[in-house]
């Protein structure tokens, strides 16, 4: 019992030690339109990210607050995203959670036969992958597997309503800064 409960502890160390690495890689050098920190300076586990909307996308001028919630057994599964913002997207659930593959647990998923276990977290992947693919998302929803499918369905069949309450959260995400 003391055997694993010492490869649980140097689990946890590596899983630490990993996450205070790539904090301060994206610390020292963020993606454009990015900036990463801790929800609290003790817990390395909750970080806070907010992301500007890229340009050229619907979300262009918004600040997106999120959260990363990274598992104990990092990185061999994904963190959690969240966004604390308002955000009105075919791949972000009605309370904040982010559904794209790249969060989605590592190997097959025999109900979502559109996803590929090479789409879905692999251990080599890092946080800034996560980042840049949300970044990506926001310049390109996903409406054939929608985590909200009223977003899905406005994007689809009333685009100028869609854009209209996707300016309404950028507009909001910018009286809350």
């Amino acid at each position: 019992m003391a055997a694993a409960s010492s490869s649980s502890v140097a689990g946890d160390q590596y899983c630490i030690e990993l996450l205070r690495r790539q904090l301060a890689d994206l610390n020292r050098n963020p993606p454009d339109g990015v900036s990463v920190g801790l929800v609290d300076d003790d817990n390395i586990m909750i970080w806070e990210i907010m992301l500007i909307g890229p340009s050229e996308t619907m979300y262009e001028g918004g600040f997106f607050k999120a959260t990363l919630e990274f598992p104990p057994d990092f990185p061999n599964m994904p963190p959690e995203m969240r966004f604390v913002s308002e955000m009105w997207h075919p791949n972000v659930y009605a309370d904040g959670r982010v559904c794209i593959s790249i969060l989605h647990p590592p190997g097959e998923d025999k109900y979502n036969a559109q996803e590929t276990a090479e789409e879905r977290w692999r251990p080599i992947l890092g946080v800034e992958q996560i980042i840049l693919s949300v970044m990506s998302m926001l310049g390109d929803p996903n409406d054939e597997s929608p985590a909200n499918i009223d977003a899905a369905v406005m994007l689809r069949e009333d685009r100028p309503a869609f854009k209209k309450k996707v300016r309404q959260c950028v507009r909001k995400s910018e009286e809350d800064m």
